[in-house]
């Protein structure tokens, strides 16, 4: 009985600590569609208080204001045709990243974004769009 409970205690904490990493997979998912849609606005909802932004080998740290009018204008001169996500993962420090392709008209963009945890919250602390 004392091993049934133990192994149901080790079930509770296995599913609890997947839970945690499935929803950095939630936020990637959601800043995967307002990217697809180009809408900084609804990106903004997602950015840290600071964001660090590289915009083709230029990069630059910006308030979350600022940064949604540097994607907004990202995404009106760049329009998306699709973005998706390449890949996702975790550095050895356990900070959750995604790489992904942004595609507009002719032109192909990789996109690589840092994600912190603020106040249990997980938020875009850094994002590239490097044309390829």
């Amino acid at each position: 009985m004392k091993q049934l409970k133990f192994l149901i205690g080790i079930v509770c904490v296995v599913l609890t600590l997947e839970g945690r990493a499935q929803s950095g997979t939630d936020v990637v998912a959601d800043v995967r569609e307002t990217i697809k849609a180009g809408s900084a606005k609804e990106l903004a909802k997602y950015l840290n208080q600071t964001v660090d932004i590289e915009l083709n080998g230029k990069k630059e740290s910006y308030s979350k204001a600022q940064a949604e009018l540097i994607l907004r204008d990202f995404f009106k001169a760049n329009v998306p045709s699709d973005f998706s996500i390449i890949h996702k993962g975790q550095s050895k420090s356990g900070q959750p990243f995604a790489i992904g392709q942004y595609k507009s008209g002719a032109d192909n963009y990789r996109v690589f974004m840092k994600i912190k945890t603020v106040a249990d919250q997980q938020l875009i602390h850094e994002i590239s769009f490097s044309k390829e």
